[in-house]
């Protein structure tokens, strides 16, 4: 349900249920339908039974297949959305469900970056009032969760596929290793870490199998 007296927070879940309805996958949460009741929008999504995958690491570390089974179901959701235009911004553990059936389903599509068809100009969420949303430089917003954030909107570069890949990357090597991948003591000192360090010359690497290793660091 969205707050219908909050502008920002409406148009938030406008654009969120828009862009999920219009994608169709497996690996994406699905909206079944939207309305208002008594003024306040909602949407009616697919009922979700199992965990988080941040809450699953919990417990430390993941098998190597099944990680890698999470790792390529999530990839295949995100190719499907970059296919529609769809760039996620926000992939990272709180964001990916994992269903008691054992599949990985996408969630919160609040803050992608949405192409709109023959014009290359996007809809963009800023929400001052998410914890994901960083005041940058000149007038710039960082648009992501620091840790998974990429390089390029740390920089304040346009967004594309390949931002969810790099961030999903960061995920890969969590599971693998129990290592959130470039946190720090600090917000700041995290998104320099992801500008900075080299996650192939950590210690964890040891933890990964060789033969993941090229698709995790790629």
């Amino acid at each position: 349900e969205a707050d219908s007296n909050d502008d920002e927070s409406l148009r938030r879940f406008l654009r969120e249920t828009h862009v999920v309805a219009s994608l169709n996958h497996p690996n994406i949460v699905a909206i079944h339908d939207t309305g208002a009741h008594k003024g306040v929008p909602y949407a009616v999504t697919e009922l979700l039974q199992g965990e988080t995958l941040a809450e699953r690491m919990r417990g430390g570390p993941i098998a190597e297949k099944r990680a890698t089974e999470i790792a390529c179901q999530v990839a295949d959701g995100l190719a499907a959305a970059h296919a529609r235009g769809v760039v996620h911004r926000d992939v990272k553990p709180e964001n990916i469900f994992l269903t008691n059936d054992g599949r990985a389903k996408i969630l919160d599509f609040g803050i992608a970056r949405i192409e709109r068809p023959n014009t290359g100009a996007s809809l963009l969420g800023l929400g001052p009032s998410s914890s994901r949303s960083m005041s940058g430089t000149s007038g710039n917003v960082l648009v992501g969760t620091a840790g998974y954030i990429s390089p390029e909107q740390i920089r304040g570069k346009r967004a594309d596929g390949r931002s969810d890949v790099f961030s999903l990357g960061a995920v890969f090597f969590e599971m693998l290793t129990g290592r959130q991948t470039f946190l720090r003591e600090t917000a700041v000192d995290t998104l320099g870490a992801v500008l900075r360090d080299d996650p192939r010359k950590y210690p964890e690497v040891e933890k990964i199998p060789e033969k993941l290793r090229p698709y995790i660091f790629r």
